[in-house]
């Protein structure tokens, strides 16, 4: 007689055939497309002959070669360094200080935190060409405020208080923080709804400063959330293409290496090349991953013992 299944292989099967439509669309999705690019990436395909390419073409290392000694993409792992983490680190630190401003009851709360939301909700492709007009040298408003017309999008370098910095690069920045900074502050202001009123009240009552309030009471309650923040933008803003391209297309120094993996696969047809930067940007990037949360993980264990 055939045994009837047990309450935990019924649960099982039921999570099995839940999670199933999820797993088949993961591989679909990101899997085999991943699996496909590391293929590519090993071998000389190009667009003439990508219908040559196969499972059992002839493997070699020469786009990896090719592309770590071509001029320039090592200034674009920079750029791309450089922009994400200050990107990141300045939309988070945006994010906090709306979180904090708009904690509190007032007229019209609703509606000015709905209207912080409306960079991140807006089509990219809207925002940006309203930066290139705010931002145009001939007619852009920011313009008319200053003695001097600066081309933000287009020029690499200029003098700022007697330094040298990076004009085109600092600005791609500054609309990535502006864009992104409403995912923060969504994130960070639920995280201080949610905190106990009781122990800011009492450091009321014990005389505790504003300054050392945030210090000491409500900062330490949201480093959890501010690191799952720096990891979530950081893996958004290392591979972003979109903003960078539609603001500067790569020019003026911001070039990052998505813009540079683009550029080989649309101007040079070089799809083998392509995809051997997707490598690489993609191994940085679990490198830096495994750095970071090993660094965190280790900090909370320190913090628990």
């Amino acid at each position: 007689m055939r045994r009837g299944r047990t309450l935990p292989e019924q649960e099982g099967r039921a999570g099995l055939a839940l999670i199933s439509p999820t797993l088949v669309i993961t591989l679909v999705v990101v899997v085999v497309p991943l699996l496909w690019a590391i293929m590519l990436a090993f071998q000389d395909v190009r667009l003439i002959n990508i219908r040559q390419s196969g499972l059992f073409g002839d493997y070699t290392l020469d786009n990896f070669a090719y592309v770590l000694a071509e001029p320039g993409f090592w200034s674009a792992l920079v750029n791309t360094l450089v922009y994400t983490v200050a990107g990141t680190a300045l939309s988070i630190v945006i994010g906090l200080v709306a979180a904090l401003a708009l904690r509190g009851r007032f007229r019209g709360r609703t509606v000015v935190r709905a209207s912080i939301l409306i960079p991140y909700v807006a089509p990219v492709v809207a925002v940006a060409f309203l930066w290139e007009t705010m931002l145009n040298p001939q007619y852009g408003i920011v313009n008319t405020w200053l003695e001097e017309p600066i081309a933000f999008l287009t020029q690499a370098r200029g003098t700022f208080l007697g330094v040298e910095v990076p004009v085109a690069l600092l600005t791609v920045i500054a609309f990535e923080a502006w864009r992104y900074f409403p995912f923060a502050f969504l994130f960070i202001l639920a995280r201080i709804q949610a905190l106990p009123s009781e122990l800011e009240e009492a450091a009321v009552v014990d005389g505790a400063t504003p300054t050392q309030r945030f210090r000491y009471v409500i900062l330490p309650q949201l480093w959890r959330i501010i690191a799952l923040l720096s990891v979530l933008r950081f893996v958004f803003t290392f591979t972003k293409f979109d903003d960078v391209y539609l603001l500067t297309g790569g020019g003026a120094g911001t070039e990052v290496v998505s813009v540079r993996v683009y550029n080989f696969l649309t101007a040079r047809d070089d799809i083998g090349a392509s995809a051997a930067q997707a490598i690489v940007l993609a191994v940085v990037l679990v490198v830096f991953l495994v750095v970071y949360l090993r660094f965190f993980g280790g900090g909370e264990r320190g913090e628990q013992g």
